[in-house]
């Protein structure tokens, strides 16, 4: 009978190189990590993290790897998802449910990957996502067809670089469990916020406007893609740096941007950095899709969504609950802002429905705006529960700026007059709505 570590070896990839291979495992709420040591082979299915100490020049090329190219293999009993890597580098492995997911943490690899990459469905995966999850970090999420068991993992040396290899078998739901990441709060992202302490907050300063600028998505979470390989991620960065400038130019606001760069930020880091800053208004921009490929040509235009717990139609709720799932495709845990006191939940409605008054005020001079310079739906203003816009502190639009699954919208959205031509319409409402409110106040 084969004793339980003698798959050790052969389940972690260690090789003759003398390429020093380690487990570590998710144990309660630490992060437990054996080097070195023969383990059960039943560990391989754990929390897997791979250390690589006689890789000439690692460290000096840590920060410089670059992922080449990703493949997806298959067989009745096994998927198997192979990395090809400049440059060795540490990489952790773990799995969430909820939707079922493997995920590999990786130092800041640049992916040099052909656009179509990881769409494809093979075996046990059905689509995968890459790119930064945090500053310095990267990330690649596997969504998989049901529960999967990690039944090996390892990174050998080969011609044009270092090949991380990991191999995929089905298992049952009650082995999975949540995961073998369930314990562990995932790496650079904080814990869910709770709803803004009811306790009064510090009177700001009288001076600028504090505008927050959030293009939705990026990094690991692409958005919506087109035909064409445009991404919804680098479309709305675009227009928000357009924007960004627009409004500074005026010298009138303090503006912020959620991301400058293309890296991931959760919905609760956006909430938070808004917070933080004392937003005077959040603007969220966005770019829409719809699957069926039919009526993709017959439907376009821009769209201006707030808060609402209820959606205003199908579908408006269909766009909140996709936009919600923005921190489940980038392979976070869900996580709630449930307030936990009556009292609170009172006062934070009493704000919402300040707010709630100023961002209509806001939606109605946008539409204006918008409507005399670019295309707008057939119903332009709509509401739903979107995530990011429930902000008590701060009134806040999230704006679908065209369908990227339109040729024309698609077209447009990629021209940098276009871009620039919508957020000076975008800073146009914000200087009638602010000079608004400035005349109500007085």
């Amino acid at each position: 009978m084969r004793r339980p570590d003698e798959g050790w070896a052969a389940a972690l990839g260690q090789n003759s190189e003398g390429i020093g291979v380690g487990v570590g495992a998710a144990l309660g709420q630490r992060l437990l990590r054996l080097v070195g040591f023969r383990l059960p082979r039943f560990w391989a299915a754990a929390l897997v993290c791979l250390f690589f100490t006689q890789v000439p020049g690692l460290a000096e090329a840590n920060n410089a790897s670059e992922a080449r190219a990703i493949t997806v293999s298959a067989t009745e009993s096994a998927t198997t998802l192979e990395v090809l890597l400049s440059n060795g580098v540490p990489v952790e492995i773990f799995t969430l449910a909820n939707p079922y997911r493997v995920i590999i943490d990786l130092p800041d690899v640049a992916f040099k990957l052909p656009p179509e990459t990881g769409r494809a469905s093979r075996g046990l995966i059905t689509v995968f996502r890459y790119g930064l999850f945090a500053e310095g970090k990267a990330r690649i999420v596997i969504d998989t067809s049901g529960p999967v068991k990690i039944a090996q993992a390892g990174m050998t040396e080969v011609a044009k670089g270092m090949s991380l290899k990991i191999i995929l078998e089905p298992t049952d739901a009650e082995s999975f469990g949540a995961g073998t990441g369930a314990s562990r709060q995932s790496l650079g992202d904080p814990a869910p916020a709770d709803e803004p302490a009811s306790a009064p907050q510090p009177v700001k300063p009288v001076g600028k406007p504090v505008i927050v600028i959030d293009p939705g998505h990026g990094g690991i979470d692409p958005g919506a893609v087109s035909s064409g390989s445009i991404t919804e991620k680098s479309v709305v960065l675009a227009v928000g740096t357009a924007l960004q400038a627009a409004l500074k130019q005026t010298g009138r606001y303090d503006v912020k941007m959620t991301r400058s760069t293309d890296v991931f930020v959760s919905l609760d880091k956006r909430l938070k950095f808004s917070e933080d800053n004392g937003a005077d208004l959040f603007i969220s921009l966005h770019a829409d899709s719809i699957e069926e490929r039919q009526y993709a040509e017959a439907v376009r235009g821009a769209t201006i969504y707030t808060l609402s717990e209820r959606a205003s139609d199908e579908q408006a709720r269909q766009m909140a609950e996709k936009e919600n799932a923005s921190d489940l495709l980038a392979g976070l845990e869900s996580g709630g802002m449930a307030a936990t006191d009556q009292v609170k939940n009172i006062l934070i409605d009493l704000l919402k429905r300040e707010t709630s008054n100023f961002s209509a005020d806001f939606s109605n001079v946008l539409a204006r705006r918008l409507g005399k310079t670019i295309t707008l739906s057939r119903d332009p203003q709509r509401s739903a529960a979107f995530k990011v816009l429930k902000q008590p502190h701060a009134p806040s639009v999230l704006i679908e700026l065209g369908y990227i699954s339109n040729s024309r919208d698609q077209e447009q959205m990629i021209t940098p007059g276009w871009q620039k031509q919508v957020a000076t319409a975008i800073a146009a409402a914000v200087q009638t709505y602010f000079t608004k409110r400035t005349v109500g106040q007085q």
